[in-house]
């Protein structure tokens, strides 16, 4: 029987040598019908199968053709039968490996690179090459030795020393992020991506001046790198200079023209120069995610529109691109052991930011004996006396930077947290994907971002009866928290200093009317712009008190008065100050005119504190609605209309009559330490029985539901 296999076998390597494929699959299968576990004839049909359509086997040649052409699926089937018939050459698991990075499959491409590795086990690229496929798992600790190996077999691999100060400053290791690239950059000077990641490293170390110059020099070497003209201007925009970011951005526009991400950043940046010759633009951009992967910020978009149906369709866009929700929700969590609900506040304002003046008379009025607060900090590195304000309310302040999201991921789980309250949403410095991985049974957006994240896996909302009325629930993802007075918190301890001066110390007149605005200029658009040149020409010699954004913003506000009749001298600009003087120099002001599509926030809160009274618009989304709130919580909301006739006419009549203004404001400073607004500990309370309620429902088992407070 041996020896008629034997002659079956030669007939089949006979027919395969002629090119006669099919005949030697006959004759091999013959053999298996009749000896299905026969290993010689398995083996041969299974060499038979990677043969091309006309029968001839695979060459080395074909497969480095199909791979320069970039036919990556051919390329994989050529690689697959050459490793049958040559399991030792070299080159096809490199080849093959290349080709499953280059099609999205870094473990087939890992497999591959090992293949390599065990054939040939000093040649650097294999270290390389499999410390990209590990990198593009998501497995840096295991990429970052590839390339170590990398750089000791060849330690002039400039690529192998390019990837590892990448690993570095993903994992916020920017020194050695910065080491790492010096060497490439001694020895290729002008190596683009060298010198890209080396801007994020010193961005990262917070050295922004030189960030920006390696992000520049990057864009030189490499004017297509879209990325580098992008990064460059996220940092011009951060350290003000606005014209120059707005410049950065265009260019990355230029090479990406479907990235409506960044043209959303451009025109909101615009906004903030006060230029406003292409601001209806923003109405044609699409709410889908962009070329880069991302959606529009939903922050720059509230300038531009007061929708809260399109807010939140932008949020759920911009949630689902950048962040995927990657914990299962948690089991029902018995109460701590000493009774406490354990709170942990999560934001990078933890300095003198507007967040911070908010939230210090709650941090400090928390009931510590029912709740235990952790703050968890990741805050750009200045002011240590307002951290060390925070420190001193909270029973742990822990400092987050230099902390990769899954370090503080694991971290704030290991605390144990009830709740997890985010103070970001996406605004400037947001790291919500920490949330999307889940770090608490309930979590929480309050107070940073005023609308909806459109995201899974925040629980709940704070707001109010005013910011959300009933009836708008479907514009908010969340479960509401709905607080009874204002969902804005405020320190009744705030420090107004006391400063002898004149109104001619501000530039302002003796005796005429003064009307302010101390908002941001991005939030003023030509629709209050022109109700507040309407109201300068109804009240003569009155002016408009306006807060200096910059040189060339104060310029176009000058424009813009022109434009519309008005002498340009009638607007005045306030430098900043620190804020005890800011609040102090309110007094020389008579009524604070609000911004519509977002409003004054912790702005009005301000005024009214250092008892300037507040008229404002109520819009339709959050942002538009907040002054409404803490005029409503002061016992003002006569002050709150909700047409733009009515506004201009309610400015008219307290600016033309001395005694209707003179009524408000007594109205205001008898109210000022009566009503709710600014009363921290009512405040306090308030939120500490919302998270009371929301907690019993998450150990109860329970999923959200609305929670109405008072």
């Amino acid at each position: 029987m041996a020896a008629g296999l034997d002659q079956i076998f030669r007939k089949a390597r006979s027919a395969e040598k002629k090119g006669d494929a099919e005949a030697a699959r006959r004759l091999l299968q013959g053999v298996l019908d009749s000896y299905p576990d026969n290993v010689a004839a398995r083996t041969g049909i299974a060499r038979l199968a990677t043969f091309d359509a006309d029968g001839t086997p695979p060459t080395l040649d074909a497969l480095a053709a199909s791979h320069q052409r970039g036919d990556h699926r051919e390329t994989i089937r050529l690689a697959h039968a050459l490793a049958v018939q040559h399991p030792s050459m070299r080159a096809v698991p490199m080849l093959l490996g290349a080709a499953h990075l280059a099609l999205g499959d870094p473990a087939g491409a890992e497999a591959a690179f090992r293949t390599a590795i065990r054939l040939d086990p000093d040649t650097a690229d294999h270290r390389y090459n499999l410390g990209l496929a590990l990198s593009g798992q998501g497995r840096r600790d295991a990429a970052q030795a590839a390339f170590e190996q990398a750089v000791r077999i060849d330690p002039g691999y400039v690529d192998a020393h390019v990837e590892l100060g990448k690993l570095h400053v993903e994992a916020c290791r920017p020194q050695r992020a910065i080491e790492q690239l010096t060497i490439v950059l001694d020895l290729a000077p002008e190596h683009p991506m060298a010198l890209y990641h080396l801007g994020s490293a010193l961005a990262a170390a917070g050295h922004v001046d030189p960030a920006i110059d390696s992000y520049r020099l990057a864009a030189r070497v490499d004017p297509a790198n879209a990325d580098a003209h992008c990064q460059m201007g996220n940092l011009l925009a951060g350290c003000g200079r606005v014209s120059e970011a707005i410049d950065a951005f265009a260019r990355t526009v230029a090479l990406q023209p479907g990235n409506y991400g960044i043209e959303a950043q451009r025109l909101y940046l615009e906004a903030r120069l006060a230029d406003w010759r292409r601001r209806d633009d923003f109405a044609g951009l699409p709410i889908v995610v962009n070329v880069g992967g991302h959606a529009i910020g939903p922050f720059t978009a509230l300038a531009f529109e007061d929708d809260p149906e399109r807010q939140l369709q932008r949020s759920r866009v911009f949630a689902a691109s950048t962040m995927r929700s990657t914990h299962a929700p948690f089991a029902p969590r018995p109460r701590a052991a000493d009774g406490r609900i354990r709170i942990g506040y999560f934001s990078a304002d933890f300095y003198n930011h507007a967040t911070l003046l908010l939230i210090a008379g709650l941090l400090r009025e928390h009931d510590r004996t029912r709740f235990e607060i952790r703050a968890y900090d990741f805050s750009p590195p200045r002011d240590p006396a307002q951290r060390a304000l925070v420190a001193d309310h909270v029973d742990a302040l822990i400092d987050l930077r230099g902390m990769t999201d899954a370090d503080v991921i694991d971290m704030a789980r290991g605390d144990a947290l009830d709740i997890a309250v985010d103070l970001k949403g996406y605004t400037r410095g947001y790291r919500a994907g920490l949330f999307a991985a889940r770090m608490a049974p309930v979590q929480i957006a309050y107070l940073g971002y005023p609308g909806s994240m459109g995201a899974a896996f925040i629980d709940y909302l704070v707001a109010d009866p005013v910011v959300v009325p009933v009836g708008n629930e479907p514009f908010y993802d969340e479960t509401l928290i709905r607080l009874p007075h204002s969902y804005q918190p405020n320190d009744d301890r705030r420090a107004i200093a006391s400063v002898a001066d004149t109104r001619r110390d501000h530039g302002l007149p003796d005796d005429g009317f003064v009307f302010c605005s101390f908002n941001h200029a991005y939030k003023i658009g030509p629709r209050e712009f022109d109700v507040w040149m309407r109201l300068l020409a109804a009240v003569p010699g009155s002016v408009l008190w306006l807060l200096d954004c910059g040189v060339e913003a104060s310029a176009n506000l000058r424009a813009h008065a022109t434009a519309r009749g008005v002498d340009p001298a009638r607007l005045v600009f306030a430098a900043n100050r620190p804020h005890a003087e800011h609040l102090a120099r309110q007094v020389h002001a008579d009524l604070f005119l609000d911004t519509f599509a977002v409003n004054a926030h912790t702005t009005a809160s301000d005024a009214l504190w250092a008892g300037l009274p507040v008229v404002t618009l109520a819009g339709r989304q959050f942002a538009a609605r907040v002054a409404a709130s803490v005029l409503t919580a002061v016992g003002l909301p006569d002050l709150v209309t909700t047409t733009e006739a009515e506004y201009e006419a309610l400015a008219v009549s307290l600016a033309s009559s001395p005694t209707a203004i003179g009524a408000v404001r007594a109205r205001l400073a008898a109210n000022r330490l009566t009503r709710p607004l600014f009363d921290s500990a009512g405040y306090t309370r308030h939120l500490e029985a919302a998270f009371e309620a929301v907690h019993r429902r998450a150990i109860d088992g329970l999923p959200p539901a609305p929670i109405t407070i008072g």
